[in-house]
């Protein structure tokens, strides 16, 4: 797990009780994302999006396969988001899903 993860699990953990890390939730498929909130909100964080390399989630199969992952995931019912580093740092990323916890009534 990363800094910044752990930054945005701290920030969560001030809206939020109920959250995993780090987690599978596609039968059969070994794709992670980084925070599960129940029943079916999936958050992955992008890091290392301003880098010159283009290496894992920035490569042709790398952004391929979050293709099939974010696909698999929105088949199978959950709500997913994905946010940059960027994000995390400026708060956007938190009050994003403090919206939408608020709009589910998993928060109040």
């Amino acid at each position: 797990m990363s800094e910044v993860e752990d930054e945005f699990a701290f920030q969560l953990s001030t809206i939020c009780d109920e959250f995993d890390r780090d987690e599978r939730v596609i039968e059969g498929r070994r794709f992670r994302w980084d925070f599960v909130i129940p029943p079916n909100i999936l958050i992955e964080i992008q890091g290392g999006t301003w880098g010159r390399e283009r290496t894992g989630h920035s490569s042709g199969a790398g952004i391929k396969r979050d293709c099939e992952k974010l696909n698999l995931a929105t088949l199978a019912g959950w709500r997913t988001l994905h946010f940059t580093s960027d994000m995390v740092h400026d708060g956007s990323a938190l009050a994003t899903v403090e919206k939408l916890l608020l709009e589910l009534h998993v928060i109040t």
